[in-house]
């Protein structure tokens, strides 16, 4: 039974710590929509998702009011259209992007992911065309995001998708240097990517999927800080403690909202993805759970630690109070959307080569992090490839969210707005990596990749 005192923590929460639902997606599967003339698969895509989708919106916005919690993004992920691509004969993947782009406006959702292609292993014609096609995709639509899948721990790294990628979120940057390169901040780069992941740029409704499902992603790194903030004096097995206890509040809330969304709409729950994912606010920060725990800014020695400590006591309280865990499940380290992050790299106590290292330990990887816009396509990618590796070897899921900054130097700054921020250009090693790059091939799977 619920006592006073937790309804008023959750009002506090919700009120003075940013304690909100980050996103309530839809996951459609879309292989009933393949068709080899791209205008009828078009049309079926369109129909399907409006078809599913058309109360997403009004049921979350009844949810919020019912319950008074904030859900702040509405979104919807699909079938990675690389497999709807393949089956056409006319192959112009971005009339995909544009039903796409259709469905999200009718629907009134924030974002719609799977703008994909998994090369894992290597390329279908479909992935070759649809990778080709992303930075014209994300130019020509508001609300559609996009992400590649270039290795795993058990396929191996795809050295010429990595190359492929380097060349694509620059290009992608340079089509939209008229919306501060929006167009590589809806672009990610991932290797062992999860198909039931609801945030966004990197949601894609997996193979593996139900017809339709719920997923739902929590934040709440302001309440984790503010716990911590009221307890002085922990040692830290007592502050791993706090978190977990923490975690599995705020994990609740959110399996509370997916059951709701799940029965309003129909459609079986998914997941909750207990990721703690910051904003630009000042508060709903992981860098700030970070100082509270002792450090003079992150980003300094120490911060690796501390973050697996937070990764790992978020993952262990919220997995006791959800009955289906997934996604990504940690903590964000974005850059340009995280208060803390911002100041870090402003004050240059955040480095790309500290942030790496975190990436070791934390939910994703490089995420939101603005560089030089005369960087080359093969620093990208070996940016990409280095990132790669670390999920590889280590099992887990990582990424790449670059956005190269077009006319733009170390020490600029690049802002986007809204839930996606502004951050500071920070400073790459250039050193080219050409000659490694252009070698082309797959990097072998890890030998812990053979369990079978």
């Amino acid at each position: 039974m619920l006592e006073t005192k937790d309804i008023l923590e959750t009002i506090t929460m919700i009120q003075d710590e940013n304690l909100d639902i980050r996103t309530v997606t839809m996951g459609i599967s879309l292989l009933d929509c393949i068709d080899s003339d791209i205008d009828k698969a078009c049309e079926k895509v369109y129909n399907k998702i409006i078809t599913k989708a058309q109360r997403l919106v009004h049921e979350c916005e009844a949810i919020e009011k019912m319950y008074g919690i904030p859900i702040i993004n509405k979104r919807i992920s699909v079938t990675p259209i690389a497999m709807l691509v393949g089956a056409c004969e006319e192959r112009n993947p971005v009339k995909f992007a544009l039903a796409l782009e259709k469905a999200a406006q009718t629907v009134g959702v924030n974002f719609i992911g799977g703008y994909s292609a998994l090369v894992q292993k290597g390329f279908t014609e479909g992935d070759r065309i649809l990778i080709e096609s992303i930075p014209e995709a994300l130019a020509k639509t508001e609300h559609i995001c996009s992400s590649v899948n270039i290795g795993s721990t058990k396929a191996g790294i795809n050295l010429d998708a990595v190359k492929m990628m380097g060349e694509t979120v620059k290009k992608a940057a340079e089509l939209t240097k008229d919306k501060n390169c929006i167009g590589a901040a809806k672009l990610v780069v991932f290797c062992n990517a999860p198909e039931d992941n609801p945030f966004m740029a990197g949601a894609f409704h997996g193979v593996g999927e139900a017809d339709c499902v719920i997923n739902v992603g929590v934040s709440g790194p302001g309440v984790v800080r503010a716990a911590l903030a009221k307890s002085k004096n922990l040692n830290i097995t007592e502050v791993a403690e706090l978190i977990k206890r923490t975690a599995f509040k705020i994990t609740r809330m959110g399996q509370l909202v997916a059951k709701e969304a799940s029965t309003r709409l129909g459609v079986p729950f998914g997941i909750v993805d207990l990721s703690l994912a910051p904003t630009p606010a000042v508060g709903d920060s992981v860098a700030y759970i970070l100082e509270e725990m002792g450090l003079e800014c992150c980003g300094c020695a120490g911060t690796t630690a501390a973050l697996a400590l937070l990764n790992d006591a978020v993952k262990k309280g919220g997995v006791m109070a959800s009955s289906k865990v997934g996604g990504l499940s940690g903590a964000f380290i974005p850059v340009t959307e995280d208060a803390g992050m911002i100041h870090a790299a402003q004050c240059g106590s955040l480095t790309i080569e500290k942030l790496e290292a975190m990436t070791a330990v934390c939910s994703v990887g490089l995420d939101m992090i603005n560089i030089p816009g005369d960087t080359t396509p093969e620093v990208i990618s070996a940016i990409i490839a280095d990132e790669a590796a670390i999920g590889m070897i280590n099992s887990k899921t990582t990424a790449v969210r670059v956005i190269p900054a077009i006319d733009k130097k170390e020490g600029d700054s690049l802002s986007f707005g809204g839930l996606l921020g502004e951050g500071p250009v920070m400073r790459i090693n250039k050193g080219s990596p050409a000659k490694f790059i252009n070698r082309g091939g797959q990097i072998p799977a890890p030998l812990q990749s053979l369990k079978n």
